[in-house]
């Protein structure tokens, strides 16, 4: 079984949500159906990145870190283009 940490864009205001499941396509819907209390004035949500991790501990360390500005910066690098060009769509 693999652990997902994901990065959702919101479609209303583009802000960005990090968050680790086991189940990504459903914990999406969620997002979507406006079951979680933080996300859901905000949606709907797209997709825009994720990673799989084959422990929860290591899945659950890795949303901490990009929580954090050190890991944002990282995100910045890491979705460069995306972020960049979604400005001039």
């Amino acid at each position: 079984m693999f652990f997902y940490v994901y990065i959702l864009e919101s479609k209303l205001n583009r802000e960005l949500y990090i968050g680790y499941t086991h189940n990504l396509i459903r914990r999406v819907k969620e997002h979507n159906l406006g079951l979680n209390f933080s996300t859901k004035p905000y949606k709907p949500w797209t997709l825009i990145y994720y990673e799989a991790c084959m422990d929860r501990r290591d899945a659950k360390r890795r949303e901490a870190y990009l929580k954090t500005n050190q890991g944002g910066r990282l995100l910045k690098r890491r979705l460069k283009e995306y972020l960049y060009g979604r400005r001039f769509a």
